[in-house]
């Protein structure tokens, strides 16, 4: 039933997308890492009870997901049974996890809305990619907003969508929801501001190492979606130049595939961040651009969910 709960889960999302009537796990991921940061970011030590935290919540996500769904089931040996009622149950949960880690149709909507809210006012494009980044958008202008909302379509597209796919297929749904939570703690708490430099390193690190081969497949698979294979040594040049050790792959590849530049300093929690430039042609973005950023994407995504049932049904 695996390949069968990865299509219908994957189907949920390009159907449903994020529908807000629908409690979604990372919210409370989302809560337990704020009630975490909150009790345990102050005093001596915040590099160790950071690591303490993140680490227990991963370690935790992981096994109470492979309890829940996997072969030893929550209940017991009548979990791990063939019983038909436990069968469908664990089938129906493992659809519904699968179609909560995958985020490619909501983030494709979302920055399709800030171009669109940017063609009414600036300040509509400001309050729409404010829903989409961590940086402070309230002196953004029209360029650094669609190149802000274009950076974070490449860079979820490893986040959302290819990397919960490399780890559903190393570790199965377990995998792809501690990916899940190893991103929103790096997403809460990894930031290199004086309130988060010590206490995420931890989790910035796991979450680095966690997208290191999902982040250069990304680039890979929207080289491939492009046939422009020349674009391998504009990623190889950039890629390594952003601050990040993963995100400048597929930001590059974008960056290339839409011949632009993205990075340049932004404010993150009141600080300013310096990050460096990735390509050299600061041409102005358009609604073209998203269009054609929005289909590599959705390409690049239905390439990898093929990958995904290709490899498992050889194994």
């Amino acid at each position: 039933m695996t390949n069968s709960a990865l299509l219908i889960g994957w189907l949920m999302d390009k159907v449903m997308g994020d529908p807000l009537w629908l409690p979604h796990p990372v919210v409370y991921f989302g809560k337990a890492i704020a009630g975490g940061e909150h009790r345990l970011n102050q005093g001596v030590h915040r590099r160790m009870k950071g690591g303490v935290l993140a680490v227990s919540l991963i370690l935790l996500t992981f096994f109470l997901t492979w309890l829940i769904i996997g072969d030893a089931g929550f209940l017991g040996t009548w979990m791990a049974s063939d019983h038909p009622v436990v069968t469908v149950v664990r089938f129906i949960l493992s659809c519904l996890l699968i179609f909560f880690c995958l985020a490619g149709t909501t983030l494709i909507k979302e920055v399709r809305r800030v171009f669109e809210a940017l063609d009414r006012s600036l300040e509509e494009g400001r309050r729409q990619v404010a829903r989409i980044v961590g940086r402070d958008t309230s002196q953004l202008d029209a360029q650094e907003i669609r190149q802000a909302a274009l950076e974070t379509l490449a860079e979820n597209l490893s986040d959302g969508v290819i990397a919960p796919l490399f780890w559903y297929l190393l570790l199965g749904v377990p995998g792809m929801m501690t990916y899940k939570m190893i991103n929103t703690l790096d997403s809460m708490i990894g930031y290199r501001t004086e309130r988060y430099r010590e206490f995420g390193t931890v989790a910035a690190r796991i979450d680095d190492v966690a997208n290191y081969v999902p982040a250069r497949l990304t680039a890979l698979l929207m080289i491939l979606v492009t046939g422009k294979p020349q674009l391998l040594t504009f990623v190889w040049k950039y890629g390594r130049m952003h601050a990040s050790p993963n995100s400048g792959y597929p930001e590059s590849a974008l960056a290339g595939i839409l011949n632009c530049q993205f990075g340049g300093t932004h404010t993150y929690f009141g600080e300013v961040i310096e990050k460096p430039y990735i390509g050299n042609h600061s041409r102005e973005l358009n609604t073209h651009d998203m269009r054609l950023a929005c289909r590599v994407n959705l390409w690049s995504e239905i390439i990898m969910v093929v990958l995904v049932f290709a490899i498992i049904n050889l194994l």
